[in-house]
């Protein structure tokens, strides 16, 4: 075992609690068995069933970090919509500061959208490189402070009346941005990597029942629950729009800034508990000079006639020319084979993430246009911008319901729900979501007394309920479940263990690329135009569930296999008894 491995096992072992009832297994010492365990075997992964561990203290706190940066993050940008659309103090109107207009305030929201999924590669190039997960965490907790106290300084009453609101978000964006992206892209990696366990074990329950702990399903399960922290934490928003609609938005933005510090402090308080996975240096260079090296060795190679074939007899792709086992001029390389094996792996499982613009481009629509809708409609009491906190809601319900009866269900009935079909399960209900928010704006238009131009200067709104508007938002909760959840999951376990962090911003980078189409709707993303924008939304979501599972959907059967062939089993003839256990 490498010398890394074994640091890692070391630095597990503590806050995993190892006891004297748990048992090493003499090839896989970063793996353990407790009483009532025992490693399985070939025809336990085909005979039993299977179910997910229980999830470490550590990752739970990670969790908890996770809840207190998108409570910060759901409660400054929930107020976001109506502080750029809306004029400051207008008698009669909503609430609003800098009077820039619908297509400000959504060009405005796209951008920072924008950013903030963009910066993630710096972060991830900053812990993978040089500082780790835990280090970057705590650097960029800062950067976000500092950014959520311009926001907050220049909402101020008499910032906003002398033109400081506008200059002052725009660069309290650009802060948060740097904030918000250097967490995201180690938070999520650094969840999962506290579950230390990587075999696949036999659990026997009180009632004398064998099930089989699959470490696939427990990190699928860390990310549901992760998911569904984050959503807890995005009700904030819920408080901030209130504060916003019945004092001023400084109290509004205030609150996720003492939040964001409560943030760090809880992070820092668990350093002794983390599994902490050191920086392996310069991965984005390395993996520049790997590419470099493939295609100028692919080119000599296809230039004298000596190609290499792979097992199947077909010609090998370009970058297994850059394997200094293949390579012919005697080059030296500080890499190995197995660095090459995995940026190809890395490089297919971003491919996967190569449509989730379409999603994100859909999933927007609930932080700018369908606020924007709400407030052509008559929302009672509240204000218009509480409504998206309706989709957080449906997922702190769901994700429950999925993570413990839906999925578990599918695998009782033996349908494995594997990650690109429930990805394409997602887009599909981002589409249909589009489709929904398309038909009720077309009545809203159709309803008075403004019609197509509800909400616009000093109209009002059109007599039409709000809560019309609910099953959009449960339906992009449910696609969230289905796409966002697994695109986390697949992320992570996908990615070379050197690479977790890089290939988690790709993901994340997707969101960005959801942003960039979103520019593109701008100007049709005001009235009279929002039935045009949510239909061409919702088709192009619809037509790109359907490419993704034509080009993608033998992922599913392709990498079950491998890792049915990564998996170690003990052999039949090894298998151990049992002592008394523990329920699952």
């Amino acid at each position: 075992m490498s010398a890394k491995s074994l640091e890692k096992v070391s630095q597990e072992s503590e806050p995993l609690g190892l006891t004297k009832d748990q048992e090493l297994h003499p090839d896989h010492p970063e793996d353990y068995l407790r009483e009532g365990e025992r490693w399985a075997t070939e025809e336990d992964m085909s005979t039993l069933r299977r179910v997910g561990d229980r999830i470490p203290a550590a990752a739970y706190l990670v969790v908890l970090t996770e809840f207190c940066e998108r409570f910060t993050f759901y409660g400054i940008t929930g107020p976001f919509q109506n502080y750029i659309q809306n004029g400051y103090k207008v008698p009669g109107s909503r609430p609003g500061a800098i009077d820039g207009g619908q297509h400000l305030a959504t060009g405005l929201s796209n951008f920072f959208q924008f950013w903030c999924y963009l910066t993630p590669i710096l972060g991830a190039v900053v812990a993978d490189q040089y500082l780790g997960k835990f280090k970057t965490i705590i650097l960029f907790s800062i950067i976000y402070i500092i950014g959520d106290l311009v926001l907050t300084l220049t909402a101020l009453p008499s910032s906003i009346r002398h033109g400081g609101a506008l200059p002052g978000l725009v660069i309290a964006m650009i802060v948060i941005g740097f904030g918000t992206g250097g967490i995201k892209s180690n938070v999520s990696p650094m969840v999962a990597e506290q579950y230390g366990r990587y075999r696949p074990f036999v659990r026997k329950l009180k009632n004398g029942t064998e099930v089989l702990v699959d470490r696939e399903l427990t990190v699928q399960s860390i990310f549901n629950w992760f998911y569904w922290a984050i959503n807890v934490g995005g009700l904030s928003a819920i408080a901030t729009t209130e504060i916003e609609a019945n004092v001023d938005f400084w109290p509004a933005y205030l609150m996720p800034t003492l939040m964001c510090v409560v943030c760090l402090v809880v992070f820092w308080l668990g350093k002794k508990k983390y599994v902490l996975v050191k920086p392996n240096g310069s991965i984005v260079l390395k993996t520049y000079r790997v590419v470099r090296a493939g295609i100028r060795n692919h080119r000599r190679a296809k230039a004298d006639n000596a190609l290499v074939m792979n097992e199947d007899g077909k010609p090998a792709g370009w970058i297994e020319y850059a394997k200094p086992s293949v390579a012919q001029d005697g080059a030296s390389f500080d890499w190995t084979d197995t660095f090459v094996d995995e940026l190809r792996t890395a490089v297919r499982s971003c491919k996967v993430f190569l449509l989730m613009p379409f999603f994100w481009l859909a999933y927007s629509q609930i932080t700018n246009n369908l606020i924007s809708q709400a407030g052509q409609m008559n929302t009672g009491s509240v204000p218009n911008d509480i409504m998206q906190n309706i989709d957080p809601l449906c997922i702190i319900i769901l994700v429950p319901i999925f993570d413990k009866l839906i999925f578990p269900g599918f695998r009782r009935m033996g349908l494995e729900l594997r990650p690109v079909t429930r990805i394409t399960i997602g887009l599909f209900f981002a589409a249909v979501a589009m489709a929904y928010s398309a038909i009720i704006q077309h009545v809203v238009y159709t309803t008075g007394p403004y019609y197509d131009h509800a909400g616009d200067g000093d109209n009002g709104f059109n007599d039409i309920n709000a809560g019309i508007q609910v099953p959009s938002y449960i339906l992009i909760g449910i696609s969230e479940i289905f796409a966002s959840v697994t695109g986390l999951e697949y992320a992570y376990k996908r990615a070379p263990e050197s690479m977790k962090s890089i290939v988690m911003s790709m993901f994340l980078f997707t969101n960005a690329g959801g942003s960039i189409l979103g520019f593109c709707f701008n100007s049709i993303s005001a009235n009279p135009h929002l039935v045009e924008n949510f239909a061409i939304v919702s088709g192009l979501t619809g037509a790109a569930t359907v490419v993704f599972y034509i080009c993608f959907r033998h992922y599913d059967n392709r990498e079950a296999e491998e890792l049915k062939k990564k998996t170690v089993f003990e052999k039949e003839t090894q298998k151990p008894g049992y002592t008394d256990g523990e329920d699952a």
